[in-house]
């Protein structure tokens, strides 16, 4: 997944102010205890970032 695809995402699935705010104010205990920005920063696939986020969003899993 590109890094465009995962914005695209993360803004479907919460919009423009609160994906922008999810991804820099929810921590993701399951990348480290890393917001996704900063998962994102260091590194980390963003696949594996939309699919921590899913995961603590009780997102369905045929949207991951």
């Amino acid at each position: 997944m590109r890094l465009t695809e995962f914005n695209d995402r993360v803004t479907g699935l919460f919009g423009a102010a609160y994906g922008a705010s999810v991804l820099v104010d929810h921590v993701l205990s399951a990348l480290g205890g890393r917001t996704a920005a900063e998962a994102i920063e260091a590194g980390v696939e963003p696949r594996e970032v939309w699919r921590a986020l899913c995961a603590d969003f009780d997102v369905p899993r045929d949207q991951w």
